[in-house]
């Protein structure tokens, strides 16, 4: 009766496929611009699975921003299954700045799972320490 038991279980769980994440690499050109409250916006490309797929970036941050500047970040998403897994709104929390030319790095993660590791230049004057939100759509 126990081995009747254990291969109903073995049958069970070898049904189960593990679900396999992958990782997409993104490159976005995002600007902000604002004094109190920030907005930003911009043009992406996920590379998946030998495709590309275009996205727009759109988010709003609420604290002490002041001035403008333009990321040009690429990297990582981490954590797809599929292409529109990276669609969603990422919380945003932290502290930077750019001043003539910089360095910025981010990393954040929808409700899907997916989590973008993204670093790049910030071009332009801006200043903040703001919470806010990024909102990704796949075209």
């Amino acid at each position: 009766m126990m081995l009747v038991a254990a291969l109903g279980f073995l049958a069970s769980a070898g049904m189960a496929a593990p679900s396999l994440a992958e990782v997409g690499q993104v490159a976005v050109v995002f600007t902000k611009g604002g004094f109190i409250v920030g907005v930003g916006g911009g043009k992406g490309v996920l590379s998946f699975r030998g495709k590309k797929y275009p996205f727009t970036v759109s988010g709003m941050s609420v604290g002490f921003t002041i001035g403008a500047s333009t990321s040009k970040f690429t990297g990582r998403a981490i954590n797809l299954r599929s292409a529109g897994d990276l669609a969603g709104t990422y919380a945003v929390g932290g502290a930077g700045g750019a001043l003539a030319a910089g360095a910025g790095g981010v990393q954040l993660q929808n409700a899907n799972g997916v989590i973008l590791q993204l670093s790049g230049p910030r071009v332009g004057v801006e200043a903040s320490a703001a919470v806010g939100g990024v909102t990704i759509v796949m075209q």
